[in-house]
């Protein structure tokens, strides 16, 4: 079976950023442990918990979206090939962001205006496809939460 090269390099971005959640995720993990969770626990949650659940839908429809666009891709749609692609830094991107939010980093601030800009752009990306695509415009929707608590924890 012969892949063609466009089909390649997205799989190599796919795999490239799902391996950066993935050391997000245990270097997050980690952190936490060392510095404990009493806080938050005492005072009922996340300090910043409304972004925390905007960044988890963003997560998760991105993650619905990409599945999708790689199903239209297989089949030779190439007109979800930039959804693809935003869709999938979004979720690279809002996972480390749901992450740092809930430990409230220092680099918070930094990484929701990264996350802004992020969702802005696959929000854009996605209400082309909204007409035709409903997980397009769910991602889209959870996008411009996703981008409104951004907006404020970058502030």
């Amino acid at each position: 079976m012969k892949i063609k090269r466009e089909e390649a390099v997205d799989r190599r971005d796919i795999l490239r950023g799902l391996g950066t959640v993935t050391a997000a995720a245990v270097a997050s993990s980690a952190f936490a442990q060392d510095q404990g969770h009493e806080h938050m626990h005492h005072h009922g949650g996340a300090p910043r918990q409304a972004l925390i659940d905007a960044a988890s839908g963003c997560v998760s429809k991105a993650d619905i979206c990409l599945a999708h666009c790689h199903e239209l891709l297989a089949a030779g749609d190439k007109s979800m090939g930039a959804c693809t692609k935003t869709a999938s830094e979004v979720l690279a991107i809002c996972t480390a962001l749901r992450s740092i939010a809930a430990q409230n980093a220092p680099s918070l601030a930094r990484l929701a205006s990264v996350a802004l800009d992020s969702c802005k752009r696959c929000e854009a990306e996605c209400r082309k496809h909204e007409k035709v695509h409903e997980v397009c415009k769910n991602c889209a929707d959870a996008c411009a939460a996703c981008a409104i608590e951004c907006k404020k924890a970058a502030a």
